[in-house]
């Protein structure tokens, strides 16, 4: 493998980085990146990939933390359903394409993204109280769709949590939280029906969390209009990609 391509990859890497840690969503970027530059099979990305999330989900919540952006009672419940969500999905991911769930995730991320567009005091208003049924339900749904399709939890996450009326930057940060459980999961589900990279995952994980320090930094220098505006077109980039890549497949 040439150095240029290398280099490639790795600049990707810390752009993916500072995406995650800023507003949540890079991973998306991630496994084709591997697939397409690196030439690593489908499955094995996304378990790679996957891996690397511990990582990023350690120093994102510890940045997030220091910075009084954690809400660890609303964190605790996403948690406990992210943690059999990212599970089964890791063990689905060897087995089914995720063709219908990208359509769906896509079209989830594309419309979050209008929401997010929407005034301010319409998204931050109530503050996202949400009851723990809920949560779970969310964190649920936010491991298996994360571990089958490799994006990482946050990709899920925060549009469900804008679309919920969480306030943006509460959202990130319970976004970062959530990357940890399901990476560990994931990773046990991924090792028992597949392979995972480690060395490269490790490499990954060292560019990526460079990225991720900047990142939230970033989202804590910026207003609170200003970071909702950014995720809202990231969301929208995000999902009209994903719709584009699922429709070639299908077509």
């Amino acid at each position: 493998m040439s150095v240029g391509v290398l280099a490639f990859a790795g600049a990707v890497a810390v752009v993916v980085g500072i995406l995650i840690g800023a507003i949540g969503i890079g991973g998306v970027l991630l496994v084709p990146m591997l697939t397409y530059v690196l030439g690593i099979s489908i499955h094995v990305a996304i378990a790679t990939a996957m891996f690397s999330y511990l990582f990023t989900g350690l120093v994102g919540a510890f940045e997030y933390a220091r910075r009084g952006s954690v809400n660890w009672s609303k964190g605790l419940w996403l948690c406990l359903g992210g943690m059999p969500g990212g599970y089964l999905g890791a063990m689905t991911a060897w087995s089914t394409p995720g063709i219908v769930l990208e359509t769906v995730i896509g079209t989830l991320v594309f419309v979050s993204g209008l929401q997010a567009l929407r005034p301010a005091a319409s998204q931050d208003a109530q503050g996202g109280d949400l009851k723990p049924p809920v949560l779970i339900l969310i964190g649920l749904f936010t491991g298996f769709a994360s571990a089958i399709t490799g994006t990482g939890g946050p990709l899920v996450l925060v549009p469900l949590l804008l679309w919920l009326k969480v306030p943006a930057l509460m959202a990130v940060g319970l976004s970062q939280v959530i990357q940890i459980p399901i990476a560990v999961l994931a990773t046990g589900g991924n090792l028992t029906f597949g392979h995972v990279d480690f060395v490269l995952g490790l490499a990954l994980s060292m560019v990526l969390v460079g990225g991720v320090v900047i990142g939230a930094r970033v989202a804590h220098q910026v207003s609170r209009d200003t970071l909702k505006r950014i995720i809202a077109v990231a969301l929208l980039a995000t999902g009209g990609a994903m719709l584009a890549r699922a429709a070639s497949l299908v077509f």
